[in-house]
């Protein structure tokens, strides 16, 4: 198989993967077709019934996609790699608890609910009676997805590439195959937040406060409370509630709190950069904790917003004007923690490299800088923070790359990325191949016919 059609096929396979994932799961629930089911295959303790194929087509129709060229054998094989992990991670005893599958479900719901418009009307869109008729019938369907993921997630974590194996990697791809990098852009920004006074923080405080010792000195319930006053929108629909160990991923200023309480205590007020909380503690048990908090962001005045617009439009005509450079303005008066120390400048999460793939930025930041040169700056814009807060931004083109062919020394993240990749697949290619041999599987008669890509049928 040449190389890059080998490469082609894991990445396709690999957006496969979460794209299947994330048609099965309750974000994109579909409903089944009504007909007598027949066990397709069995692998290990889990079955594939005909109407989990049929499910497939029916999910990928919905989403727009073409499945005139998809066989029945090909969504029997992806039904079988997904059961296969999700048996092997238990053999492996990888643990899903039911609080976590409930916890997304809550999650995912509240989504749904907020889509639909009510939990009436999602219930009828998937033909449920209730919401316990709802959660029955996609607990294991959930519970499984999350199987899957955490199996292939240890198959591959521990795989890295050093820089040998990233050159000869790339000096194994023929000349012709070599991969087209597209066009990119590098880009530095300044951030001006409205300043929030002292007297809005101090109501926030102050209701907190009143919060916290209603639930201490009068009996009231922080669920409720949480439910009615948080402003989280991933927890305050079940009563503010997070389980979390220290390598969860929660600011610090969250976690210093949250692991000097014992169970039952309230916190004071404390703030970060999402607001003001309050937390309690339900339960400790060993490393974990199991807790509910309440947050509320002090709002910001029409007055506030306009001396942060009047202040960063000051800034951009200095900067025009010459009197300042665009990077000795951001790290004098940017209000970005991350960039501002650095001059502005923006690093991809993905790479750590200061360099954007421009079809693949967002589009409010696409539509800023498309039109822009190297050097040019965008005019002033608003964008918008996870909990509301609006603010305003600049961003200037440091530099631009047209599209071209992968050059090693210049485009080497990602080509490691590539190299990675090919490891991974590697990888996951020989554990299929040795799990398929050591464990039960049975197929059908109907599909005996089937060219899988692994060797299901143990030919």
């Amino acid at each position: 198989m040449p190389l890059k059609t080998m490469i082609s096929k894991f990445l396709n396979k690999t957006n496969f993967f979460a794209f299947a994932f994330l048609l099965i799961s309750v974000v994109t629930f579909a409903q089944k077709k009504q007909k007598v089911d027949g066990v397709a295959a069995v692998v290990g303790n889990y079955i594939v019934l005909d109407s989990d194929i049929d499910l497939m087509y029916l999910e990928l129709k919905t989403q727009n996609i073409d499945t005139q060229n998809i066989t029945r054998c090909e969504l029997l094989g992806k039904q079988l790699e997904d059961k296969l992990y999700a048996h092997q991670a238990i053999q492996d005893s990888i643990v899903v608890t039911d609080e976590e599958v409930n916890t997304y479900m809550d999650n995912q719901m509240d989504a749904l609910v907020e889509q639909m418009g009510s939990k009436e009307k999602l219930f009828a869109y998937y033909k449920k009676k209730d919401e316990q008729d709802f959660r029955s019938y996609f607990f294991e369907i959930i519970k499984m997805n999350k199987l899957t993921s955490q199996m292939q997630r240890k198959i591959v974590d521990d795989i890295t590439v050093t820089p040998d194996e990233v050159k000869q990697f790339f000096n194994g791809i023929p000349k012709e195959e070599i991969p087209t990098i597209g066009a990119e852009i590098e880009l530095s920004q300044i951030v001006i937040k409205p300043v929030v006074s002292k007297e809005d923080k101090q109501k926030v405080i102050d209701k907190l406060n009143e919060i916290r010792n209603d639930v201490i000195n009068n009996g009231g319930s922080f669920y409720s409370k949480a439910v009615i006053y948080s402003e989280d929108p991933g927890s305050s629909s079940n009563g503010g509630y997070y389980k979390m160990n220290k390598k969860t991923q929660f600011v610090k200023e969250f976690k210093d709190v949250a692991f000097r309480l014992n169970e039952g205590e309230i916190s004071e007020p404390f703030e970060t950069e999402f607001g003001y909380h309050i937390i309690m503690i339900d339960k400790i048990i060993g490393q974990d904790i199991e807790l509910r908090h309440i947050v509320i962001t002090p709002k910001v005045s029409s007055q506030a917003m306009r001396e942060a617009a009047e202040k960063i439009e000051a800034i951009r005509t200095k900067i025009e004007k010459g009197e300042i450079t665009f990077e000795d303005a951001a790290k004098a008066s940017s209000d970005d923690k991350e960039t501002k120390t650095n001059g502005g400048l923006l690093l991809n999460p993905r790479s750590s490299e200061a360099r954007f793939e421009i079809s693949k930025l967002p589009p409010e930041l696409y539509n800023q800088v498309n039109l822009l040169k190297e050097n040019e700056m965008s005019k002033v814009f608003i964008e918008q923070e996870r909990q509301g807060t609006k603010f305003f931004k600049i961003l200037k083109v440091n530099k631009k790359t047209e599209e071209h062919k992968a050059d090693f020394s210049t485009d080497y993240m990602k080509i490691k990325e590539l190299a990675l990749s090919d490891k991974q697949f590697k990888e996951i290619n020989k554990w299929l191949a040795e799990k398929i041999e050591k464990n039960h599987i049975k197929i059908s008669a109907d599909y005996k016919d089937c060219t899988f890509e692994n060797n299901w049928l143990k030919k």
